[in-house]
């Protein structure tokens, strides 16, 4: 998350915006290796209020809206999940973005740390 609001701000100019998103839980061909028996009690351990499992089209749907609706030209440093800007994140809450997540501050320092681990 913090490289999306770093990168949005640095190309900014040049009409790229960079966001980040959550496509949440996907029942694909990755979990044929996983019994019915180990994903029911993956479940019943997160919890009555944990959401179902996507197809993989409604778990596309947030990253198709991303990188194709007019209604987001311009947004950018954003986090979504559920075809939706994430709200705050609240203690407790399945959903939701830290403040820590979309610190300016940090994303610079992130940014400029990681030029110097690679170094750019």
């Amino acid at each position: 998350m913090l490289f999306a609001v770093e990168a949005s701000k640095r190309w900014a100019d040049d009409g790229i915006t960079v966001n980040a998103l959550h496509p949440g839980g996907i029942r694909t061909a990755l979990q044929r290796y996983v019994t019915e028996e180990e994903l029911n009690r993956l479940r019943a351990q997160a919890g009555p209020d944990a959401p179902a499992w996507k197809t993989p089209e409604q778990g596309a749907a947030t990253s198709v809206l991303l990188a194709a609706s007019p209604l987001l030209d311009g947004v950018g440093g954003r986090y979504f999940e559920d075809c939706n800007e994430a709200v705050p994140h609240q203690p407790g809450s399945r959903v939701g973005v830290a403040a820590y997540a979309l610190d300016p501050a940090a994303a610079a320092r992130l940014w400029t740390v990681s030029e110097q681990l690679l170094g750019a």
